[in-house]
């Protein structure tokens, strides 16, 4: 096992977007070292495993400002914030409207969630761990709203490291590349597109949504108390190649 099994004992975690992908293993994960984990988003789809023993799941949608304190403002004690919650619309988001709604979840979500969730962090020294992308670092002509979303988590999670530090807040952000997940499975099954990402990743594989889960659990962790405001790639190398 990378951690001790009680290693976030008796801490507090919400995982916005937790239900499913990358942030269902970043909740489990949390949960299996000890964590209270709230995992808050839209319903799985039918078929998805039951979350495992000490994840609840409540819904959410972090474009809704009621919706966010209502589930921020049922916490007494809150330590981890992990912000998961996303959506891709592809083409679609060279439409202006479309583009807007992307940006509204995937940004402003974020921020929405931090900034309701600033006073309960302050009092419990906790941490943010936000969810960018490699597209955080170069375009993508087909996600305009995705990418300029995940560029501004970036320029977020830096702006925030620096607001909050004197709340005792950390606030850094894990930037996944190619991970075999929901959000992906198109890509996955296009022989083609996959071949092509696989040929320019060093590692030769796509990655796994727990090996995402294992550095945003670093992050919250007394091993990463001098790191605040980083962007850290985790992508098999896709963004040195």
């Amino acid at each position: 096992m990378t951690y001790q099994s009680n290693l976030l004992q008796h801490k507090t975690a919400l995982v916005t977007g937790g239900t499913t992908g990358i942030g269902a293993a970043i909740a489990a994960r949390l949960a299996s070292l000890g964590a209270s984990v709230t995992a808050a988003g839209l319903p799985a789809p039918a078929g998805t495993p039951e979350p495992p023993p000490g994840v609840r799941t409540v819904s959410l949608d972090v474009s809704n400002d009621d919706s966010v304190k209502a589930v921020v403002g049922a916490f007494e004690r809150l330590d981890i914030v992990v912000n998961c919650a996303g959506v891709i619309r592809r083409e679609a988001e060279l439409d202006p409207a479309v583009f807007a709604q992307v940006i509204d979840i995937n940004l402003t979500g974020t921020m929405r969630v931090c900034a309701a969730a600033r006073e309960r962090l302050g009092a419990a020294q906790g941490c943010i761990i936000n969810t960018a992308s490699m597209l955080s670092f170069f375009g993508g002509g087909l996600v305009p709203g995705y990418s300029a979303s995940k560029g501004g988590v970036a320029q977020l999670t830096k702006s925030l490291a620096i607001a909050y530090a004197a709340d005792g807040i950390r606030v850094n952000a894990i930037a996944p590349g190619w991970i075999a997940t929901p959000l992906t499975q198109a890509l996955q099954d296009d022989d083609g597109r996959s071949a092509a990402i696989l040929e320019r990743t060093p590692m030769k594989r796509w990655g796994t949504p727990a090996e995402v889960a294992d550095v945003a659990v670093f992050l919250a962790t007394p091993a990463a108390a001098f790191m605040t405001g980083a962007v850290v790639p985790v992508d098999g190398g896709y963004l040195t190649a």
